[in-house]
């Protein structure tokens, strides 16, 4: 099988090459799809009440971490609706299931973040 000839990079260029294309795809995410906006927007006032509110290391990690794994889940998600966008545009049962399933695993995460922020919440009340 044939390799793609941008794997040969190793070391500092390497290193250089990744955070460029991460931020390429952060700024991509941003402007083209409207739920990494909003879960963005969402982090950027639950990250520092997770701070705030969790009452020790542990619970601000897992308040943080569940926040911050919808924004994970999402642009994993973009990236299979834009693949499979590329590959073709007309109605396919399988890319239908694949979008399905992308934008379950979107929700699946904002549930976590709801149940580990109710339970460590509800632990302090």
């Amino acid at each position: 099988m044939e390799e793609s000839p941008f794997k040969g990079k190793t070391g500092l260029r390497r290193l250089i090459n990744a955070t460029r294309y991460s931020a390429a795809g952060l700024r991509a995410a941003f402007r083209h799809e409207d739920a990494f906006r909003q879960e963005t927007l969402a982090a950027i006032v639950l990250l520092p009440l997770a701070f705030w509110l969790g009452g020790s290391g542990v619970e601000r990690a897992l308040m943080a971490f569940s926040v911050l794994l919808v924004l994970v889940v999402e642009l994993l998600n973009s990236a299979v609706e834009a693949a499979v966008d590329r590959i073709s545009l007309e109605n396919h049962a399988l890319a239908k299931r694949a979008k399905d399933i992308g934008s379950a695993a979107v929700m699946v995460s904002l549930a976590n973040v709801v149940l580990v922020w109710a339970l460590i919440l509800a632990d302090k009340g």
